[in-house]
Formats: structure tokens, sequence, C-alpha cells
């Protein structure tokens, strides 16, 4: 397997920071995403590099783990595992403990592949590596259920989305991580979600928040108004005499209940009385009497 350098195809160095990695992801997926590529090839492989260069450094133990293994560092944890065992049989069977060296990580994988490495039950058996991805997403885009293809290690792995997923959480799609060495079982897939949000509404958990800015008159006499949800507008009706900031709540209006199909969180509206500006004689007048009045 050749060494690939996934600091070189960030553009970075062995000293990057978190925060590096992720400018540099960002601005290379945006530039070689498949959307903006059509039927480009070379693209659509250095696409597949970028994800592949993130995956493992802006994760970091693998970071840690590529840093010190180099191209073998999916197989790090099964080495050090390995010599745990070869520690143990020397304590406990006789002779003098010795450690693998770092320079043995290769000879030892070329030989425990090929069925030398054994222990008490013959070639010792290791789950796969987790891997872990990040997935992009705008708040409209999870107000429903949704099927997406996701590129991991250069494979497409479809998956779906159920409406409600919160910004930060992260799922685990099980056997979708590395192959298990020997026979043993493939690690797991897990997928952090980062969730943008470009509406006009404020979300906390399941519920929603948003303002409405309400004339003088509408407040002090009352009526209806047409209100934004997060699916369309409704009409509500203002009560007489109401006061700024005053709170009303549209049961069933806020944002889907994650993997609780039908169920909904609440909308609270906010009223922001707006005073009315540039007013006219005739206006300033009615405005003097009805201040004479009270």
């Amino acid at each position: 397997m050749d060494f690939i350098d996934y600091y070189k195809i960030l553009g970075l160095n062995k000293k990057a920071t978190e925060k590096d990695i992720k400018k540099a992801y960002r601005k290379f997926a945006r530039k070689y995403h498949p959307d903006l590529n059509p039927e480009d090839k070379a693209a659509e492989k250095k696409f597949k590099e970028i994800n592949e260069a993130n995956e493992v450094l802006s994760h970091t133990e693998n970071r840690k783990k590529y840093d010190k293994y180099g191209k073998d560092w999916e197989h790090a944890e099964q080495f050090e595992k390995a010599q745990q065992q070869q520690q143990y049989q020397r304590a406990h069977h006789g002779g003098h403990s010795s450690n693998y060296s770092e320079e043995d990580f290769s000879d030892f994988f070329s030989s425990m592949f090929g069925g030398g490495f054994s222990g008490s039950g013959g070639a010792a058996k290791f789950r796969g590596q987790d891997f872990n991805a990040e997935l992009h997403l705008d708040l409209k885009d999870v107000y429903h259920t949704q099927k997406r293809t996701l590129t991991v290690n250069g494979k497409n792995i479809r998956l779906t989305i159920p409406a409600g997923v919160k910004n930060g959480q992260i799922i685990k799609i099980k056997g979708h991580g590395g192959k298990g060495v020997n026979g043993g079982p493939n690690g797991d897939l897990h997928i952090k979600f980062s969730i943008a949000n470009h509406t006009g509404f404020k979300r906390d958990k399941d519920n929603l928040y948003t303002t409405f800015q309400l004339d003088l008159y509408k407040a002090m006499l009352g009526g209806e108004i047409n209100v934004n949800t997060f699916t369309g507008k409704v009409k509500l009706k203002v009560k007489p005499e109401t006061k700024n900031d005053t709170k009303v709540k549209l049961k069933g209006k806020g944002f889907p209940v994650y993997k609780k199909e039908g169920k909904f969180g609440d909308l609270y509206i906010t009223y922001k009385i707006n005073t009315p500006t540039n007013l006219t004689d005739k206006e300033k007048g009615l405005f003097e009497e009805l201040a004479k009045q009270r």
C-alpha cells in the first residue's frame, strides 16, 4: 500500500491546528464537489481524497495513529494489542520479554496477514477501525426524513436521515467502518451532523422561536394577522390592547421530534410593536387628542 500524505492533500503540514484542517477541508470540498464538477473524473477522485484526508486528520485519535504509523495507521490498534499479547505470553510462559519496535510494524502486518502471526488459537481476529465523518446540512434539510449518499474512504454509502436530527448529534452505522482483520468484525461509521440555520426561526430542541413586527394600531385594536411558520403562513387573531413582547404559542408548529413520526414541538411567537414614524400633522393632532382623552 503506497503512503498517502493527507497533510499534503489539504495543503497543510503536521503543525496544522484543528481549525486549519477544518478550513482547508471546506475550501477544497467546495472546489472539487461533484455537483460543481459534473462528469469530471479527476475532480471526483480529488474529492474522495479530500474526504479521506479530513476523516483521518480531523479525528484526534486517528491523527495520532497516522502521525505515528503512516500508511498502516488503520491497523495501529491490532499492532498494539498483538504487542501486549506477545508480552503477556513471554511473561507467563518463560523467556525474556521483548517489545515490537515501530520499525517492525509493517513486517509484523505482512506476517500477520499471511498467517504467520498466531497466538494460542491461531491467527488473532481484530475488529476493524471505526470511521468518523461530518455531514453538513441546512435546518430545512432535516425538517423531513430524507436519503443522502455519503462518500467515506472512497465508498458511497446510502443512508436515511430521520427528520428532527440535531446539530452536533452523532449516529452510528454498524459495520461500515474499516474491515476486520483475520475474520474479525468490521468497524462502525460515526456520522456527526453539522446543521446550519439560515431561517428566521431559532431552534431549541423541538421548539421554534420567532418574532413578529406588530403595528401599533393592530396592537391597540386587535384584528387578524398572517404569521410565518416553518411550513407556510397561518392566520392568527391578535387580542385588543396587546402589549410589547407578548408571547403566543402555536401548538404542533415547531420542529419534528427525532424518530417520533407525526410528533412536533411548538412554535413561540413574540410580538414586537412598531411605533409609527413620519407622522402627518393630522395624525399628530389625533394622537394629541387621544392624549387629552387619557
